[in-house]
């Protein structure tokens, strides 16, 4: 799941400003745009239920193979982590999409919207698989403890703040915001590829090639409103990588 809103300000919060500027346009938030939110939570409220009840039932068996054969308790415990870490990194978004506060000026780009729907729920579809026997699973397992810190400490810095479309909600300068300008698309990238590398299957490759494809693509247009901002530009300067230190 890839939300990342950069707010609040960097010395108390600073009020967006009320800008229009062609496409993406940015519109109040209208009853329109709260009927779209409540259906929006409600999607992916349900896809994350659809979601967890896949990966559960995956947990629960290695859990019994666990009870079953003691000498595999170590394999057992680090796979189980695996898909633990998923379903927590997952579910921290969803419960901060349904109690986030309410944005007063949003993109009303359909193009934004569309972006932001799939990127959020195109995760929730990864399938549990074998786990892989090409590297050991305390690789993936690391990899996927990484970006999840990363990210929750995205989370953590937003919480309430945390949106869904591109929005100007002020300036974030702190934290993991010091080292990328989108550290929660940094994180959910590195927490894919390691639930990748423990769970390989063409299905998850093509669906985290996908997630990051969108991810790249809506940095871009978040970028486009959050530009004119002078704070935000100001902030560019000085933190010059959007998603991975010195590379891009």
């Amino acid at each position: 799941m890839n939300i990342d809103q950069n707010s609040p300000a960097i010395k108390g919060t600073r009020p967006p400003n009320a800008f229009r500027a062609g496409k993406p346009a940015l519109s109040a938030l209208s009853s329109k745009d709260f009927v779209l939110d409540v259906i929006e939570r409600a999607v992916v409220l349900t896809l994350f239920l659809y979601f967890a009840n896949r990966m559960f039932p995956r947990v629960a068996d290695l859990i019994s193979t666990e009870i079953a054969y003691p000498k595999l308790f170590l394999l057992a415990a680090l796979t189980n982590l695996d898909a633990a870490l998923l379903v927590i990194s997952e579910a921290l978004g969803v419960f901060l999409i349904l109690t986030r506060r309410s944005a007063t000026i949003v993109s009303a780009s359909p193009l934004d919207w569309a972006l932001s729907f799939m990127a959020v729920n195109a995760p929730l579809l990864a399938a549990p698989a074998a786990p892989s026997t090409l590297i050991p699973s305390q690789i993936a397992t690391a990899l996927m403890f990484a970006g999840m810190i990363i990210q929750i400490s995205a989370k953590v810095a937003l919480w309430r703040s945390y949106g869904l479309v591109p929005a100007n909600r002020g300036v974030k300068a702190g934290g993991p915001y010091r080292f990328v300008r989108h550290p929660m698309y940094a994180g959910y990238t590195l927490t894919h590829a390691g639930f990748l590398l423990g769970f390989p299957s063409l299905h998850n490759f093509l669906l985290y090639f996908i997630v990051f494809s969108i991810d790249v693509a809506r940095l871009m247009r978040e970028e486009l409103i959050l530009n004119r901002d002078p704070l935000y530009r100001d902030y560019a300067t000085r933190v010059h990588s959007r998603l991975i230190p010195g590379v891009f």
